[in-house]
């Protein structure tokens, strides 16, 4: 079986993380602390460098950011 994505291809998924922190009024740097993941790997989510994400990750930003997953990721359909 072949993967989904290779190489430099698109996932054609973007993650609204920048939107919703500022929404909120938040840092990367905070949600970092309060989530308990890496800056740099939310940083990978934020430039849409991720490749996957672990369902607990994703549970514990939308519980820090009081959002749905369909808020923070949507498919790019340009």
């Amino acid at each position: 079986m072949s993967p989904a994505v290779s190489g430099d291809e698109e996932t054609g998924i973007h993650c609204r993380l920048d939107e919703l922190l500022a929404e909120r009024g938040l840092t990367l740097t905070k949600l970092s602390e309060l989530v308990g993941v890496s800056l740099v790997n939310l940083s990978v989510l934020k430039n849409d460098r991720a490749r996957a994400i672990r369902f607990s990750t994703l549970r514990a930003i939308c519980e820090v950011l009081d959002c749905e997953v369909g808020d923070l990721l949507v498919v790019d359909r340009a």
